[in-house]
């Protein structure tokens, strides 16, 4: 299977850059609601077939067996698939929920396609037209059959209409398509659905999000994530989602802890250097609403054409060796 992996992974995009960039005080103890639907006893894929496991194999022929070993820290832990929007997403879908399902474990998705994507920034792009985009979920849901599957729902796209990046004209049917795509996506029995609120660094007052993230179907949804492609710490980025959750009445959330492990450095979010690797990815997370830590960024993948690095989304071997020889987990 690691060989259709591979063949299908040049057809992804691997964590785009997202994430324009310290929560008030909350009882965690507050959050209502017991556990439900979230994956406490998800354990999650690990592509063999990732950029990060191919370049071990290219540096161990080359000699740099030191820096093989350091990059480990990422090849041997699961990161999430970012399957492209300007192709069918069912190939890369169907092989890894496959290979996922042969181990018994979940595979982690991003469905990052939605209309006017990043406002044209570094990961511009999107569908052209919301009959588009519904034409590609319907395809990327339809993928993921009955596999259990945990898919994160366009990152950014609710936070950039709380802070008007998205224009007025085209906020209405963002929030239609993405409660559709909720809707379409939990019709797949073994799929978690996680709609995308932002970081705690960008809308810092977190009640701007409430109206807009139940607008666009959260309550339909298994939560939302947080700090996708961010490095705000899981101390602030915890108490910002325990605050979220209580505000939408007991929602779980999941958080991004791929390159949060030296936290943000100020006023820079387009590949940061001194960055490291953060929390491994986890359920075990000791907090009732807050189901896992996942690595939704693909380490190593670039921010955008910042600090040297290649286009958004692409492999860069060294800023993803410098994460490793970062990380403190």
């Amino acid at each position: 299977m690691s060989r259709l992996i591979r063949t299908f992974a040049a057809l992804t995009v691997l964590g785009l850059a997202v994430g324009c960039s310290s929560a008030s005080d909350v009882d965690e103890a507050s959050v209502a609601g017991a556990r439900s639907k979230g994956p406490a006893d998800m354990t999650f894929w690990v592509d063999p077939a990732s950029p990060a496991a191919e370049q071990i194999q290219m540096w161990e022929r080359e000699g740099r067996t030191q820096d093989a070993a350091l990059l480990k820290r990422i090849a041997d832990e699961p990161t999430a698939l970012w399957p492209a929007g300007e192709i069918d997403p069912a190939p890369v879908i169907r092989a890894a929920t496959a290979a996922a399902g042969q181990e018994g474990r979940t595979a982690v998705f991003v469905a990052y396609d939605i209309p006017h994507r990043d406002c044209g920034q570094h990961s511009a792009g999107g569908a052209v037209d919301a009959d588009a985009y519904r034409a590609w979920i319907g395809k990327f849901a339809e993928a993921l059959g009955n596999s259990e599957a945990l898919v994160v729902l366009e990152p950014d796209a609710v936070a950039h209409m709380v802070d008007g990046c998205t224009p007025g004209e085209y906020q209405g049917e963002r929030e239609q398509l993405l409660s559709e795509a909720v809707v379409r996506l939990k019709q797949q029995s073994g799929t978690k659905v996680y709609l995308d609120a932002g970081n705690p660094s960008w809308i810092q007052d977190s009640s701007k999000l409430v109206e807009p993230l139940k607008r666009a179907g959260v309550e339909e949804a298994d939560g939302f994530s947080l700090n996708v492609s961010n490095f705000q710490t899981d101390a602030v980025t915890k108490k910002y989602g325990v605050q979220l959750s209580r505000d939408l009445g007991g929602k779980h959330f999941v958080v991004d802890t791929s390159r949060n492990g030296n936290g943000p450095l100020p006023g820079a979010w387009c590949n940061p250097p001194g960055r490291g690797l953060g929390t491994r990815p986890t359920t075990d997370t000791g907090e009732q609403a807050l189901d896992a830590y996942l690595w939704i960024k693909r380490p190593g993948a670039s921010d955008g054409t910042c600090e040297g690095g290649p286009d958004a989304g692409q492999w860069w071997p060294e800023y993803a060796l410098e994460l490793a020889r970062n990380s403190k987990a």
